[in-house]
């Protein structure tokens, strides 16, 4: 796996929490049970799992 800086690392957790606020607020927009309500859930769950999983890389720093 490619090293990131410390500071890579944070502007991307910024961007993709950024994002998530995003989807989070055009998901009740969308009908449930609907292929885009789907995919949004799952987008919004990986980009969760993305996050915490470079704040564990984070935490490598110190």
């Amino acid at each position: 796996m490619e090293d990131f800086t410390k500071e890579e690392l944070k502007e991307a957790i910024r961007a993709i929490v950024s994002t998530i606020g995003k989807c989070e607020k055009v998901l009740p927009k969308l009908k449930e049970g609907t292929s885009q309500h789907t995919l949004l859930i799952r987008r919004i769950k990986a980009f969760r799992i993305a996050v915490a999983l470079m704040e564990k890389e984070l935490g490598k720093f110190g």
